[in-house]
């Protein structure tokens, strides 16, 4: 499976690294030019320099063969974006992005983003359901 991740943080650090693992041809992009350099010296090949936004860049790094675009930036318009993209102008069959606001899920869900993640409504609702357990049980 072809896989193209978009952003180089430590999420698409360590998705990249264990898509690796399990042999699944992957592609790192990363828009910052020394974290590039630190990506590529960890990660070999896999990692591309450019920027997940732009056409130009999506096509070169094969945006139209990809099994899954996964957006894993800092923000949220980007990885709508990039996703965005991905399905419409590529045809990516799946597309995964990264919500840092859980007040946008509605918005990427509703324009056809096909799985979302956000670790903050994950750990907020983890919270909450804690919550709701040590308050029932009357303490």
């Amino acid at each position: 499976m072809y896989v193209i991740v978009v952003g180089g943080g430590k999420i698409g650090y360590f998705l990249s690294k264990r898509l690796v693992q399990e042999d699944h041809e992957v592609l790192l992009l990363e828009k910052d030019r020394r974290r590039y350099s630190t990506l590529a010296e960890e990660l070999g090949d896999v990692v591309a320099q450019g920027d997940g936004c732009e056409v130009r860049m999506m096509a070169e790094a094969g945006f139209a063969r990809a099994d899954v675009v996964v957006a894993v930036t800092g923000d949220d318009e980007d990885n709508l974006v990039i996703c965005q993209m991905a399905k419409k102008k590529f045809q990516a069959p799946r597309t995964v992005a990264r919500v840092n606001d859980p007040s946008n899920l509605a918005v990427f869900q509703k324009l056809g983003i096909d799985t979302t993640v956000s670790s903050i409504a994950i750990v907020a609702a983890d919270v909450e359901s804690d919550l709701r357990s040590i308050f029932s049980e009357g303490h």
